[in-house]
């Protein structure tokens, strides 16, 4: 499985959150340790989901681009 995840400094220190799972999100104070945390995160959400919502995540389609002004 593939998911994206998006990482925040703020003057708090690293906010990370991954788009496809809603309210699955983390912090650190490194960039590192918020994608290490978000990584485990993601780790215990997935293992709360059941076959149907996994295969359903797996057909999700995202587009994740940026955009300039």
């Amino acid at each position: 499985m593939k998911l994206n995840y998006i990482i925040e400094k703020d003057s708090n220190g690293f906010y990370a959150y991954c788009p496809e799972l809603d309210g699955c999100h983390s912090q650190g104070d490194s960039y590192e340790e918020a994608k290490n945390n978000l990584s485990e995160a993601v780790e215990l959400y997935i293992s709360t989901l059941d076959e149907e919502e996994i295969l359903e995540l797996n057909n999700k389609e995202y587009f994740i681009e940026s955009i300039e002004f």
